[in-house]
């Protein structure tokens, strides 16, 4: 399969999200990328979602393995989302959404976690930066801290400014993180600043977290059904805290209100441009600089202050930073017939032609 890559539109520590077109069709999806050698999170994070179908995740379009300047790059192909993440769309309206859209966005949000936590996942990185939104609304994407909500041995992990207080003291990291962190989220939709404010570090919010017997200020312009939500979505216990199912339910993001919130959602998005090439949502934004860096770090054996020092000066991934790039960067990628997965399972390259330097394996169902 033959496909373009476009201009770039973010990039981590070690992935590259750039557009993707087909020069056969019209398609255009978003390819997430990294050098074989280290695509051992990325695979991961394909074979996760290539489980998941639900219009309230990001959908899984396909996989392949290309070279380009002479490197080995495992690519992962996924619904372009148009408009960018949730926090681009607090930017482009002001910093803060009109409750009637926080309130469309939330259920979206929820459904996606509903839909997890029914298949037996956790997110566990809930944020602005890991919603994307598209025409009809949210969907949640980033899956590289999520696991199997039985699977002890992984690691803790997700951004400090939105971790439950059960996860920064590393004892729990179930479904209940994911409420929690989604009541943060809807602050910073509502509000337009961060859960936590007034901490210098990730120590210090992570320690605010952990002991301080606080949660975060819920706006005093809320309405009552939306601060009720969010104190169920906040309390510090997590078995105390409502469950997704329950919270769909709420009045807040009541079945009635759908509709309405719906049209609200479209019509914030009306006055965007069509055209994705033209596009200027994927502005530069340094996350880390907003919510702190992801981490992701065994702290088990800690006690206390040292299992959140451990935490807090991990070094982890430093977040997205989204790229307005000029597009003109565009690289032909190939595939052919030959077996991705025989190189996904064993995290080596395949074996190359000698008289073709542009060798690609096949791309799994990419359109």
């Amino acid at each position: 399969m033959e496909w373009r890559r476009g201009q770039t539109l973010g990039h981590g520590s070690s992935a590259t999200v750039s557009l993707a077109t087909f020069p056969h069709s019209d398609d255009v999806l978003a390819v997430k990328s990294s050098e074989l050698s280290r695509s051992e999170s990325l695979q991961r994070e394909q074979r996760l979602l290539s489980s998941l179908c639900s219009p309230y995740i990001v959908s899984y379009k396909g996989c392949d393995i290309t070279t380009e300047q002479n490197k080995l790059f495992y690519n992962l192909f996924l619904e372009y989302m148009p408009f960018g993440t949730l926090l681009q769309a607090l930017r482009r309206h002001g910093g803060r959404l009109d409750v009637s859209v926080v309130a469309g966005y939330t259920r979206q949000i929820l459904q996606g976690i509903h839909y997890l936590h029914s298949n037996g996942l956790v997110h566990c990185d809930i944020k602005s930066t890991n919603i994307l939104v598209g025409e009809n609304g949210a969907k949640v994407s980033d899956f590289g801290c999520a696991k199997r909500v039985f699977d002890t041995a992984a690691p803790i992990s997700g951004t400090p400014m939105f971790m439950a207080p059960e996860v920064a003291r590393g004892e729990e990291q179930g479904y209940a993180c994911d409420i929690w962190a989604l009541g943060c989220t809807v602050i910073e939709m509502a509000s337009g600043v961060s859960p936590w404010r007034n901490v210098a570090d990730p120590f210090s919010v992570l320690h605010r977290i952990a002991y301080s017997g606080e949660v975060p200020e819920i706006p005093g312009f809320l309405s009552e059904e939306a601060k009720d939500f969010l104190r169920k979505c906040l309390r510090r216990n997590p078995r105390e805290r409502w469950t997704a199912s329950q919270l769909l339910k709420h009045p807040f993001v009541g079945e009635l209100n759908s509709k309405s919130q719906a049209k609200e959602i479209q019509e914030s998005n009306s006055s965007s441009p069509t055209s994705i090439l033209e596009q200027g949502f994927w502005n530069s934004v340094e996350e880390s600089e907003i919510h702190g860096k992801l981490i992701r770090t065994r702290s088990g054996n800690l006690g206390g202050d040292d299992r959140i020092r451990g935490l807090a000066e991990f070094s982890g991934e430093p977040g997205w930073k989204w790229n307005d790039d000029d597009g003109e960067n565009w690289i032909t990628s190939r595939g052919n017939n030959d077996e991705v997965r025989d190189a996904q399972s064993s995290g080596q390259p395949p074996p190359t032609d000698s008289e073709d330097s542009d060798y690609q394996p096949r791309a799994d169902h990419i359109p």
